[in-house]
């Protein structure tokens, strides 16, 4: 991996587990170089998995088994803008359905406790329409979700 920039996700034990799912699960997503300890560290034993460089919809990730210390939380999160309800079925379904859970307004967290917004590209239009109540009625309607509910979004906006 070749960035200047790289985003570093800390994991206890199972970042190998983790970019996997990522790479099968996100377009633009791919598991790359995996490298082993060359001796033991506090969490970990000489060739055990230490990290991961992973993509996931195009951003250079490692992932480091740091052990239990450090734990994800919502102060973090990977926004991922879908096209469709499909797209934004089919991603929600993938981190909630894989031992993750629901969150509110279009958020849910994997099983590894890293948050996800799985956004519309049609609730961002909605939210920035210049009819201020049109974005009102749209933002109160997104409030009231879970996974974003884009046919509902739209007929809000609308009135």
């Amino acid at each position: 991996m070749s960035a200047n920039n790289t985003v570093c996700l800390w994991f206890d034990g199972d970042a190998l587990e983790a970019a996997t799912f990522y790479a099968n699960t996100f377009p633009d997503s791919a598991v790359g170089t995996i490298f082993h300890a060359p001796g033991d560290y506090p969490s970990g034993k000489q060739g055990d998995v230490l990290t991961v460089a992973f993509t996931v919809a195009g951003i250079p990730c490692i992932g480091l088994n740091g052990g239990p210390a450090f734990t994800h939380t919502e102060a973090f999160s990977f926004q991922i803008a879908t096209d469709d309800q499909a797209e934004t079925d089919r991603l929600w379904d993938a981190i909630v359905g894989n031992g993750g859970q629901e969150s509110a307004c279009g958020w849910c967290k994997d099983r590894w406790g890293l948050s996800w917004q799985i956004t519309p590209r049609a609730l961002s239009a909605a939210l920035a329409d210049p009819d201020q109540a049109a974005a009102r009625r749209a933002f109160e309607a997104m409030m009231g979700m879970r996974k974003i509910d884009i046919a509902a979004i739209e007929a809000a906006r609308r009135g």
